[in-house]
């Protein structure tokens, strides 16, 4: 039997090639890396952005014009709910009116704002008999009740409540003056279809009473 070692080629180790500029892999490569960079770089700065937008000053009641005296400007972080608010970036809406009441300090919606032919509200004023009520200001919501002018002589009906909720527009003293305290003039928007209620109590025998709603 032949012993003999046979005579094989030594093997040759496989050298790894390095990547040049133009293999396709890297190219790829770099691509991707420089795309999560600027992904990441936008989502931030995105998310940081501020817009200005316009704050309600004091209260803002339905009826009440729009001007830029009424507010002031913020500038805010609003993401996507941007165009929910009124931009104080842009011209504002012209013969525009508050169609809701908006909080002193609160961030003015678009959708409280519009054209006066969209109300559905008008300003009453009722007399007050006695000193305002505490806690009656403008902005705030009221109770109207009525009390007939025969209940304090005979006691045979009791006061009836004409509407509740009602927003106060404003409060006033006799010679126009606007005043918050000391008030014998309140101002309130009574829906139309509540008109003829108020209206017919108030030209009546009798007592319109304004009754502020607690936390309103």
């Amino acid at each position: 039997m032949d012993t003999s070692v046979l005579d094989l080629p030594t093997p040759v180790a496989a050298r790894v090639r390095r990547p040049g500029w133009r293999d396709p892999r890297l190219l790829v490569g770099i691509a991707l890396i420089a795309g999560s960079v600027a992904l990441g770089s936008w989502v931030v700065t995105d998310a940081q952005r501020t817009v200005p937008v316009y704050v309600a000053r004091d209260a803002l009641v339905p009826g009440a014009a729009l001007t830029a005296d009424a507010m002031v400007v913020a500038d805010v972080r609003l993401g996507d709910d941007v165009e929910a608010y009124l931009r104080a970036d842009r011209p504002l809406p012209p013969d525009a009116v508050l169609l809701r009441t908006v909080g002193g300090g609160e961030l003015v919606p678009s959708a409280a704002v519009g054209a006066a032919a969209e109300l559905d509200v008008r300003a009453v004023p009722v007399p007050l008999t006695g000193p305002a009520p505490s806690g009656l200001v403008a902005g705030g919501r009221v109770d109207l009740w009525w009390t007939p002018a025969d209940v304090a002589e005979t006691g045979r009906a009791a006061p009836e409540q004409l509407a509740d909720g009602l927003t106060v527009a404003e409060l006033s003293t006799p010679d126009g003056a606007f005043a918050a305290g000391g008030a014998r003039t309140v101002h309130v928007l009574v829906p139309r279809s509540e008109l003829s209620t108020v209206l017919g109590a108030l030209a009546g025998e009798g007592t319109v009473g304004v009754v502020p709603v607690p936390g309103a």
